[in-house]
């Protein structure tokens, strides 16, 4: 196809992107792109990290925004603007508002993190928390612009976010010529968008690839059936990427440009936030560790060299301390476990013992005499250990069990 005009299925163009990046310079920065030696070695080529987690304000929000408020007429711009988010677009609004002196209204959940409630009134934006999640942040949000003409402004459904979004695209070719896939996290879609018109026009060799989670994947049955379905989403930790419906504008980019869309667990979420604290030394949300995610679950599935777009680092820390212990466990090195012991002097310090001598890391005990479940002379004891992998977790339960206590998982 011809990239030089407009397809009927989107708006944009290479030329759109562009001038997003020209009008960007100077606002956001070009994020570095690190190399990762351990996901090379799993799949056998050169891997490479694009670290928006590194952008102003923590994400690559602030990309769109910025482009999208640049846009407004004067008119507009002093009716001020108005979004809904639980984070990230939240905070890229805030700031392109503040650069730009336009007044901005921010709706947010009351269970939003404080971290990110506090970000966004840093940057300048009015934060009204309401609702107990975004699509009631979203329906406020909506009907203030309506009462007041403020501008709502959409986090994935627009061109002009698209193409603020899509220079992420253009700086991977820039940083990595010789890039053969690019795998990108899919919420509503903005990113994966725009990433694929700039990439798809400049190297229509290229191979795109969104992912989604498991809990969260409204693209698969979208695509399938050739239009934006809603799906009920259920709890993920991957919050920047749980949308129940593709936005219009985005889906028809997707549904033509990018060569496919995957899904993954939980578990390979928090294993792939552990990789990259632990070996690349970057904070990421799990949302932008998605493409990691997906990385881990089949690496022999990518031709490299393979660019992974880690799209935020704004993690709660209380969060971050559940999913570090989560990726643990999912990567045998974190276990739970309860037994019953005879309850006499010296019986938790014998027990301690046994997993001295096969150098379990006791994290945390809690110990438990009075329950209804437990004989007179029964105690029961909840382990949390720090152990070296699935190996080292079944020789912790078979050196218990050989000392003659009853383990429960």
């Amino acid at each position: 196809m011809s990239f030089g005009t407009p397809h009927p299925s989107h708006p944009l163009i290479l030329d759109d992107i562009r001038g997003a990046q020209k009008m960007l310079s100077g606002v956001a920065r070009m994020t570095p792109m690190e190399g990762s030696r351990h996901l090379s070695r799993l799949v056998g080529a050169p891997v490479h990290f694009k670290c928006e987690n590194l952008q102003r304000t923590g994400s690559f929000k602030l990309r769109g925004a910025y482009v999208r408020i640049s846009g407004l007429s004067p008119e507009e711009r002093a009716a001020g603007v108005v979004a809904a988010s639980a984070g990230n677009h939240a905070q890229g609004v805030a700031l392109a508002s503040s650069l730009l002196g336009v007044r901005s209204t921010v709706f947010m959940p009351v269970g939003a993190p404080l971290p990110k409630v506090a970000a966004t009134r840093e940057y300048g934006a009015d934060v009204r928390l309401h609702g107990h999640v975004v699509d009631e942040a979203l329906l406020a949000a909506q009907e203030y612009a309506y009462e007041t003409g403020a501008v709502f402004i959409h986090p994935f459904d627009h061109r002009d976010i698209i193409a603020g979004q899509g220079t992420v695209g253009l700086e991977i070719l820039e940083q990595c010529p010789e890039v053969r896939t690019i795998i990108v996290g899919i919420g509503g879609g903005g990113l994966a968008a725009g990433i694929a018109v700039a990439v798809k026009a400049l190297r229509p060799d290229v191979r795109v690839i969104g992912v989604q989670a498991e809990a969260a994947a409204a693209y698969p049955p979208s695509l399938a059936a050739g239009r934006p379905v809603t799906v009920e989403c259920a709890a993920t930790m991957a919050d920047g990427i749980k949308v129940g419906r593709p936005g219009d504008v985005p889906f028809g980019i997707v549904g033509e440009l990018v060569d496919e869309v995957r899904t993954v667990s939980e578990d390979a979420l928090s294993s792939a936030l552990l990789l990259c604290l632990e070996r690349a030394k970057l904070v990421v949300e799990p949302a932008g560790a998605s493409p990691v995610a997906a990385l881990l679950t089949a690496p022999e599935t990518f031709g490299g060299p393979v660019v992974a777009v880690l799209s935020g680092g704004n993690v709660d820390p209380l969060l971050m301390q559940r999913i570090l212990r989560h990726g643990m466990a999912a990567a045998g090195r974190y276990l739970s476990l309860r037994l019953r012991l005879t309850d006499r002097p010296g019986a938790l310090a014998t027990l301690l013992g046994v997993l001295t001598v096969v150098d379990a890391n006791v994290i945390d005990v809690g110990h438990v005499r009075t329950d209804p479940r437990l004989g007179l002379t029964e105690a029961e004891v909840e382990l949390h250990l720090e152990t070296k992998g699935p190996e080292h977790c079944e020789e912790v339960a078979t050196a218990l069990r050989e000392a003659g206590y009853t383990v429960m998982a």
